[in-house]
């Protein structure tokens, strides 16, 4: 008697091909996610690591930040391999604090690199790694007085001052056309980077955690502040009328 192996017929592995298709379009937002929640938190940790350097230099300088009007491109290193120096325009502003902060991994996002690699002012992908985040130049720049700070001892509300976050430039020097804050309220903030602005293109690439839209100018996602005591929290994407602009300038009234 002939015994017959059974298998599958061509309609029974359509079907668990069609069933695991079915199954895989349930599970992968979920996978995708995941991932960016595990971006974020890295970039919120490298965020918050910045912070204790800056701190420290500041402990180790008499409370002064450093003068980074100079600084305002994406290069850390000549072509030759030295670092590059504080009054070199192309340099990233992190450079200042090599000193306690000698790992320029800890200023790249890998978020950034998910939703602006190879966008950002055109320059090359592998710049914008460890250039992920932005400081305002308010932290050495005084707007009240129009100089330099002495010390940030003079800034009450530290908990409350903005000394960097994640966006696509590397320094905030220009009001509503650039920082979080708007000219008031129903204004709109980042002005540059809306529609019609010079830099719109690039405006995903600033509230780029939890992204939940893909409309052009909408993201419905958020980005993350680092302050001057340290801590690091995270802003939901906003027009700019729950942002004081003395969270810059420090002038709390």
């Amino acid at each position: 008697m002939t015994h017959r192996t059974k298998a599958f017929t061509l309609i029974e592995l359509l079907v668990v091909i069609a069933v695991i298709a079915v199954l895989m379009a349930i599970m992968m937002p979920a996978f995708q996610k995941a991932k960016e929640s595990a971006r974020e938190i890295k970039c919120r940790s490298n965020l918050r690591n910045i912070g204790v350097g800056i701190t420290m230099f500041l402990q180790d300088n008499d409370f002064k930040p450093f003068n980074n009007d100079t600084t305002n491109g994406f290069y850390w290193y000549n072509t030759n391999g030295t670092l590059r120096a504080t009054t070199d325009g192309d340099a990233y502003w992190g450079v200042a604090y090599y000193s306690h902060i000698k790992d320029p991994d800890v200023f790249g996002c890998p978020s950034f690199r998910s939703v602006a690699e190879g966008l950002i002012y055109d320059v090359s992908p592998k710049l914008i790694y460890n250039a992920a985040y932005s400081a305002s130049r308010y932290f050495w720049y005084n707007p009240a007085t129009s100089k330099e700070r002495g010390t940030v001892t003079t800034i009450r509300h530290q908990s409350e001052f903005i000394i960097a976050h994640d966006h696509v430039e590397p320094k905030l020097e220009q009001g509503a056309v650039d920082m979080f804050h708007n000219s008031g309220n129903g204004t709109m903030n980042l002005t540059a980077y809306r529609e019609g602005g010079g830099r719109a293109k690039f405006y995903r690439g600033i509230f780029r955690h939890n992204i939940r839209s893909n409309r052009a100018y909408e993201t419905g996602g958020r980005a993350n502040i680092l302050w001057l005591d340290a801590h690091v929290t995270p802003l939901n994407e906003t027009t700019g009328d729950d942002v004081p602009v003395w969270w810059y300038t420090g002038n709390h009234p």
